[in-house]
This record gives structure tokens, C-alpha cells and sequence, in this order.
């Protein structure tokens, strides 16, 4: 769970270099920060996950 919370960190951090170009108007940047954003989006839902079953695993 915690390798999978610094892997989104890092992404975000990784991020805000061209987030930084896109919002100067280049369109490459921006069409990365999409696909960074997506990214970041799957890593948060996989350790959405990962805590909702630590969680049902403490039920039992």
C-alpha cells in the first residue's frame, strides 16, 4: 500500500513540469498532462483499493 502511495506521489510530481508549459499555451505539454493525469487517476483508484480490502481484511 505505501509502494503504491509513493508511486502517486511521484507522478504528481512529475507532473507539474509541463503542467507548468501547457498552462503557457504549449499544446504538447498539455496533451502529456492529460495522459499524466489519467495516470495518476488509475494509481489513486488502485490504492483506493488496496485500502478498502486492508480494510475488510481487519473486519474479519
Amino acid at each position: 500500500m505505501l509502494e503504491t502511495y509513493e508511486s502517486l506521489k511521484n507522478a504528481v510530481a512529475a507532473v507539474e513540469d509541463d503542467l507548468k508549459k501547457a498552462a503557457g499555451g504549449n499544446r504538447a505539454a498539455g496533451t502529456r498532462v492529460r495522459k499524466q493525469m489519467q495516470d495518476i487517476k488509475n494509481i489513486a483508484q488502485d490504492l483506493r483499493k488496496k485500502v478498502l480490502e486492508g480494510r475488510e481484511g481487519d473486519a474479519s
